[in-house]
Order: C-alpha cells, then sequence, then structure tokens
C-alpha cells in the first residue's frame, strides 16, 4: 500500500471512529483546534494553524502550502475537579467510577485540497463538552435529611463538529471562506435533586406538569433523581444531530502582518432525546419511573472572533486574538421534559443565566531550524457562568491557559505536531436554591495534550 492510500485510510477511520468526550475549558467549547492552535494558546483566526483552522476561521486554509493534507490526532484531557459541602467539610472528586468518564479522549481529522484559488476542506472534531463522576456515595447522593440514595451524580457532554469547508483566494491581499457544519451532540445526566430543590423549583414555576402534584404528594418525599445515561464508549442517554456554519475573510495588511475576521453561527440543534428513569427518593424505598425525557433547545452559541499575525523576523511569529462568545443567548435555562411511560408529564427549567464571554488569547512560535518549530500561548477568559446557578455536576469554571508545543518535520511530506495546555485552578461557590442544597465550593484544574499528524502530497 502506498504512502498516500495509508494516510488517506487512516483519516477515514479516524473520521468513522468513536471517541469519549473531551472536557470543554471555554464553558463547553475546546481552548483551540489542533496542536498547532493549541500550542499558541488557541490563536488561530489570522495565521495557518493547518486543517484544524476551518473550526475557527476557514479562510486560514487558503495560507496553507499547494497540494492536499491530511491530518489525523487526538486530545487527551485529565481534569482534578472537587466540590466541597462547605457546612460539613466534605468533598468529593470528579473520577473514574464508570467506563465513560476520563481520561476524556477526543477525535481530530480533517482533509484539505487547494485547487487553484479554492482551498477545500472536510473533518471531524469534538467542538467541545464536559465531563464528571461523583459515584453513589458522596454527600451529593445524600438527599434531604440526610438520606443516603445511593445514586450517581455524573455527567457527560459530547459536541461533535463535521465541517464541509471552502476558502478563495480573492486577490493578493484578500481571502475569504466559509463552511456548513453537520453537528451531533450527545448527554448522559445523573443528578439528584433534594426535596428543597424539587419545592424551589415548583415555588418558582419552573416545574410544571402532571407529575408535580404526584411527587407533592408521595408522604416523606426527600428528593427526585434523572438517570439518562448509558454505560457506553460513545451512545449517549440523549442525542441529537442538527447544523451549523462560519464565515471569515484573511486581509494581508503588510508582507508580514495578516488581519482576521470570522464569526460562527448559533448552532440549529434538535432536541436531544431518549430514554430515563425518574425516581422519587423517600424514607421508605425508591419510587422509579421510566419514560421519555427531551433536552430541548440546547445549543452551541454564536461567536465572533478577531486577530492579527505578524512575523517579526523569518524565525519568530506573534498572534493575538480577541473573542466573543454569545452564551447569553443560549444558555439561560436547561430544559427538561420528561413524559412517564405510565403516563403523566414533569417539565423542569434548570437556571444557568449565563454571561457572555470574552477572551483573549496570545501566542508566539519559533522556527527553530528547517525540522523544529517551537511555541508557546496563553488565554484569558471572562467567567460566563454565575456562582448562583453553579451544578457541581457542571462545572466548567476554567478560565485561564498556559500552553506549549511543537512541530517536528520528519519531511517536507510528514509532520507531527504536539501541544499541551495547563488550565489554571478556578474555584466558585454556590449557596442559592434551586441548583444546590448543601452550601458547595467547586474548584477545577486540568491538563490537555495534543498530538497531530499531518501528510501532505
Amino acid at each position: 500500500m502506498t504512502t498516500r492510500k495509508i494516510v488517506v485510510s487512516a483519516l477515514v477511520s479516524a473520521l468513522a471512529g468513536g471517541t469519549q468526550l473531551a472536557q470543554a475549558t471555554d464553558v463547553f467549547r475546546l481552548e483551540g483546534f489542533g496542536a498547532i492552535s493549541r500550542g499558541m494558546g488557541g490563536t488561530a483566526v489570522a495565521h495557518d494553524v493547518g486543517p484544524a483552522g476551518m473550526m475557527t476561521n476557514p479562510a486560514t486554509l487558503s495560507l496553507m502550502p499547494d497540494g492536499d493534507q491530511a491530518m489525523i490526532g487526538l486530545d487527551l484531557v485529565t481534569t482534578d475537579i472537587k466540590v466541597t459541602n462547605k457546612a460539613t467539610g466534605e468533598s468529593v472528586s470528579s473520577d473514574t467510577h464508570s467506563n465513560n468518564r476520563g481520561p476524556y479522549v477526543a477525535p481530530e481529522a480533517a482533509f484539505t485540497k487547494r485547487i487553484g484559488a479554492w482551498s477545500l476542506g472536510v473533518g471531524a472534531f469534538a467542538q467541545g463538552g464536559l465531563g464528571t463522576e461523583y459515584g453513589n456515595g458522596s454527600f451529593l447522593s445524600r438527599a434531604t435529611g440526610g438520606l443516603a440514595t445511593g445514586l450517581d451524580n455524573s455527567s457527560r457532554l459530547l459536541v461533535l463538529n463535521i465541517p464541509f469547508a471552502a476558502s478563495f483566494q480573492v486577490n493578493d491581499k484578500l481571502t475569504v471562506g466559509g463552511s456548513v457544519d453537520a453537528m451531533w451532540q450527545g448527554l448522559n445526566l445523573d443528578l439528584l435533586l433534594g426535596a428543597d430543590q424539587v419545592v424551589s423549583l415548583i415555588g418558582a414555576n419552573r416545574a410544571t406538569g402532571s407529575l408535580v402534584g404526584v411527587l407533592a404528594g408521595i408522604p416523606g418525599l426527600s428528593g427526585a433523581h434523572f438517570s439518562l445515561t448509558k454505560d457506553k464508549f460513545l451512545a449517549s442517554g440523549v442525542d441529537a444531530w442538527g447544523y451549523g456554519g462560519k464565515l471569515g475573510m484573511l486581509y494581508k495588511a503588510t508582507q508580514d502582518t495578516t488581519l482576521g475576521a470570522s464569526y460562527t453561527l448559533k448552532s440549529q440543534m434538535n432536541d436531544m432525546e431518549g430514554g430515563a428513569t425518574l425516581t422519587a427518593v423517600t424514607a421508605g424505598g425508591q419510587i422509579p419511573l421510566t419514560g421519555k425525557i427531551k433536552i430541548q433547545d440546547f445549543q452551541m452559541p454564536s461567536h465572533l472572533d478577531l486577530g492579527i499575525s505578524h512575523r517579526l523576523t523569518p524565525q519568530w511569529t506573534v498572534a493575538a486574538d480577541v473573542s466573543r462568545v454569545f452564551w447569553k443567548d443560549v444558555m439561560k435555562d436547561i430544559k427538561v421534559a420528561f413524559v412517564a411511560d405510565a403516563g403523566g408529564d414533569l417539565n423542569i427549567l434548570l437556571p444557568q443565566d449565563y454571561k457572555d464571554q470574552t477572551i483573549l488569547s496570545l501566542g508566539a512560535a519559533y522556527a527553530l531550524n528547517d525540522s523544529l518549530t517551537l511555541r508557546g500561548g496563553l488565554r484569558f477568559a471572562s467567567q460566563a457562568l454565575r456562582s448562583s446557578t453553579l451544578f457541581a455536576v457542571i462545572p466548567a469554571t476554567p478560565r485561564k491557559h498556559l500552553s506549549a508545543g511543537f512541530t517536528y518535520a520528519f519531511s517536507k511530506q510528514a509532520k507531527l505536531d504536539f501541544a499541551y495546555s495547563h488550565a489554571f485552578k478556578e474555584t466558585m461557590d454556590n449557596t442559592s436554591l434551586p441548583n444546590t442544597s448543601a452550601p458547595i465550593e467547586v474548584t477545577h484544574a486540568q491538563n490537555n495534550a495534543t498530538l497531530n499528524f499531518r501528510y501532505s502530497f
């Protein structure tokens, strides 16, 4: 088999293969795509980051060398998440208590082709996600009154993006690009709400439906537990397909300075649907109700990205991006609709009330020689989550990152890219109903390693 056939075969396998989720670091979004971008703080709007550029600014595909290029790779993410009960001092760490939780692995695969002024590409990338696993024996699994339930508290969100991208070089200075993206997202969730949380939701008119009266009428109700989880490598309790897209441009201001801009459209995802179990918890036992559940209108946000790159010397390149992510438009509430097999329905609005987020990314690259390029970067983001609506199972709080990476060229055709990114520990408290019963403190830090292999032909 020729080298070209081997590379193409590996790419197809990666596109079709399964994966676990990646723990996102800009809320539910990864902080960069591909090891080149990740090693430079996630900058990708105005410089060549290889085929992964189609995930941020499709116009950057025109910055790549002439010819075809294939890329395969993966992210490996390890998290350090701890939740502390501030009233009792108890704590629990997110760990591998089940088959489909961390360390998390996400795919990156793409193929690009240059045809004259056109550059075309297709890829498959984990756009982001979330993952926690607290087991079933911590204080998070105790209902109101201190009743131990033995029920899990965990989460797993995966968002997969499959862009079909194109870039067109209008003239020596201007390039435009865009993509149409197929998107898939899946969610596993195990969540225990204490009776006080249930009462708070009902009192705020955030819990409606015929099952509200049923739950309220159960003697000695201590809590309610939702379980919509498949303990599989990729399968999720609820999932949905949808689409999105991006528009981008580049402008070569000088021979050494390039300006870039891109806009990612708000996703258009169908409701995530699947089977679930709602369990009423009492001191006398547990009453499970099986049924169908929908997570309604769960979307990824639009965002605007502006960037600049400048070649200081033939060896040194620096880049900076500023992004505005419009979380407020998509994460006001998590909308849950449950219909029991035996009859009855329950609709819940779990408050989130995210804020729009501003992100500054800084990166630098140094070409040590023809074979080795070194990179480094920083990334700073404003906090999108509010402490009053923080869930222990959704601790998407990190906002400061330090990264480093390199590219090693085995030849002009074959290159290996590596990046390491560290998300510094972020701490957030929540003492407010309905999203927590006990006053909690959540700390979250993580490490991310990204490895890509690129081959040009």
